[in-house]
């Protein structure tokens, strides 16, 4: 089992975590996506699954999702 910790900007809200989790969630291989939430500023989110998402998989995801920003 895989565990990706993402640092990701721009969620402000519940509902920014609740929209980043279902996009990264449908992705082929994800088993669970927890988001600690840090409003107007870095938050940390945790991937798992059974391989590592690709970055540009996971960016495609949080820009379908809204204005977020996967950081290195």
């Amino acid at each position: 089992m895989s565990e990706q910790t993402l640092k990701v900007d721009g969620m402000t809200c519940g509902h920014c975590a609740h929209a980043v989790t279902e996009e990264l969630s449908a992705l082929p291989g994800v088993d669970e996506v927890t988001v600690d939430l840090v409003a107007g500023g870095v938050s940390t989110v945790v991937v798992k699954g059974a391989d590592e998402v690709p970055a540009d998989a996971i960016s495609e995801a949080l820009a379908e999702a809204g204005d977020y920003r996967l950081l290195a």
